[in-house]
């Protein structure tokens, strides 16, 4: 599994509010939801993203409440994968269970920069900046959680019987 698109860069400590801002949880539509998604940090972020993007931020990435709204509308966008120097721990399970592809790569978040073109291998956990020729490597998932990420999450995996004996 792999992804490659342009790199949307945060800094430390962006919260679940800033991903998704709480006064439009009002609505269970994961769509009409990702309208909205970053735009209190970069009001035009869904203008922009395209399938295959890549949200490359620093330190703790997703802190703040515990919903699953917050990785659900960044995969909804269509966004490939977060790369951060670190994620809050809420966010990283949920991440998890909604089929949302992270990795942790603390010099990878450091220099990659903005509109930089990244290609990600999940299998080996290799991070390409395509636009520097430039690789990171960070720990990659072990098999069964990449295998509910590659269904779409948790409920999917489960749905499909991937964890049957």
């Amino acid at each position: 599994m792999n992804t490659k698109g342009k790199a949307f860069k945060y800094p430390d400590n962006v919260d679940t509010d800033v991903i998704i801002p709480a006064r439009y949880l009002n609505t269970p539509d994961a769509k009409e939801l990702s309208l909205h998604c970053m735009e209190d940090i970069d009001k035009d972020f869904v203008k922009k993203a395209e399938n295959g993007d890549v949200i490359v931020a620093g330190w703790n990435f997703g802190c703040g409440s515990s919903r699953e709204h917050a990785p659900l509308v960044i995969k909804t966008c269509g966004i490939g994968c977060v790369i951060a120097k670190s994620f809050a721990r809420i966010f990283y399970r949920n991440a998890i269970n909604i089929g949302l592809p992270i990795l942790e790569c603390e010099e990878a978040a450091e220099e990659i920069k903005e509109t930089d073109v990244v290609k990600v291998d999940f299998d080996t956990g290799v991070i390409t900046n395509v636009t520097t020729n430039k690789s990171y490597v960070a720990q990659p998932f072990p098999p069964f959680i990449q295998n509910i990420i590659k269904n779409g999450g948790l409920l999917k995996a489960l749905k499909e019987g991937e964890f049957d004996e």
